[in-house]
């Protein structure tokens, strides 16, 4: 059953192009199906989530970690009486600014950005929907309604201090009203990435080889359900046993957020949408005892998985890839496919060139981005990695 602080598509705040509304779809499914059908999407398939992209077809990466994010976002708004649809638009959406190589690629561009305003990726997703696709008519961006802009661009929280660019420009046109939380709807997407990535990548750092189960053996919630696993299915096979514990871990984590954000929610007194957003303070959370359960978790990601050998050595030379793109594009935009050429024609100063240039780049996918860095350099980048790996 719906709940009144819910957000509703019959009140929603319309868009920023009017058009006349769907027969049989409402607004927050029709922003749904936009973002599903968008370029960048479809783009996610060949972004790293923590592998580069061709290391291997059976990790993560930044569509199915997608996926995964809107499918715990779903059972989390259906338990708890919010919209369904917006949660899962924001979802779907909230990774669509992602360069190629995941935070390691963010983080390079953002360095070579920073005379020109620097680089966000949630600042760049809602460039990317309100600007960059350009597949309709009457408008760039895919015209979503106000609410799902609203939780694209504030499902971490407000949005404090300087505005990124990206996010800024939007902000002009129609207010997103940053300085307050987003919905309830927007906060479950946020805490659902939080449970996919803590799930997954304890899947894929094992099958990667990174650390086994022993060494993971004394986390908590992890340890429990290896407990659990081996009471209830002693003779089942190493295989079956990874994945149930692992699923147990995955539903724990969904449990204890609803169950901590049904009570936070209770107890708000909110009888609306706009309520939950002046709150003052979030209302989707997990009990601090499991925040602090996460907290371990992450750690022992960090240091085993994130910032393992192996990974590093990637992630060291895929940025140095970036970093060499860049001034390249820079230097001589012709290099640029003819439609970003003739963007680059109207700019007027070099902030709008780099900008432009910082798009086109964040725009690739990971393998796009190596094969134009080899293109423009006459170096192989993964040839060069396996060498320093092998040495």
């Amino acid at each position: 059953m719906r709940k009144v602080y819910s957000c509703d598509p019959d009140t929603a705040r319309g868009r920023l192009f009017p058009e006349e509304e769907s027969a049989f779809r409402s607004c927050f499914q029709r922003d749904r199906d936009r973002i599903i059908h968008c370029s960048a999407f479809r783009r996610l398939k060949h972004k790293t989530q923590v592998f580069v992209e061709h290391e291997g077809d059976f990790y993560r990466t930044r569509l199915t970690h997608s996926i995964e994010v809107a499918q715990v976002a779903r059972t989390i708004a259906g338990a708890l009486g919010l919209n369904i649809d917006l949660t899962e638009a924001v979802a779907l959406a909230h990774d669509l600014g992602h360069t190629p190589f995941g935070h390691t690629g963010e983080d390079a561009l953002d360095e070579l950005m920073q005379p020109y305003g620097g680089f966000d990726h949630n600042a760049q997703t809602v460039r990317i929907v309100t600007a960059l696709e350009r597949h309709y008519a009457e408008f760039d961006g895919l015209n979503l309604t106000w609410d799902t802009l609203e939780g694209i661009a504030k499902h971490n929280g407000p949005v404090e201090g300087p505005i990124p660019y990206a996010l800024a420009e939007c902000n002009a046109q129609i207010d997103l009203e940053l300085h307050t939380h987003a919905s309830a709807e927007a906060q479950v997407a946020a805490l659902a990435d939080d449970v996919a990535y803590n799930n997954h990548d304890l899947h894929d750092g094992l099958r990667a080889g990174l650390f086994t189960e022993g060494d993971i053996a004394h986390l908590p919630i992890v340890s429990e359900a290896y407990a659990e696993v081996d009471r209830l299915y002693p003779d089942t096979d190493a295989y079956r046993r990874r994945h149930e514990a692992l699923r147990r871990v995955f539903g724990a984590m969904v449990s204890d957020l609803i169950d901590t954000s049904r009570a936070n929610l209770k107890g708000s007194g909110a009888s609306s949408a706009q309520d939950i957003r002046e709150l003052g303070r979030p209302v989707i959370a997990f009990s601090p005892e499991m925040w602090a359960k996460l907290h371990e978790i992450r750690d022992f990601l960090f240091k085993n998985m994130y910032r393992a050998p192996s990974v590093m050595a990637q992630r060291a030379r895929v940025t140095e890839a970036l970093k060499e793109l860049f001034p390249i594009y820079m230097n001589d935009p012709r290099l640029l496919p003819q439609r970003w050429q003739d963007q680059e024609e109207t700019l007027h100063d070099e902030a709008e060139i780099a900008r432009l240039v910082a798009d086109y780049i964040a725009g690739m996918t990971d393998r796009y981005a190596l094969q134009q860095h080899a293109r423009l350099t006459g170096t192989d980048v993964l040839r060069d990695v396996a060498k320093s790996v092998l040495s």
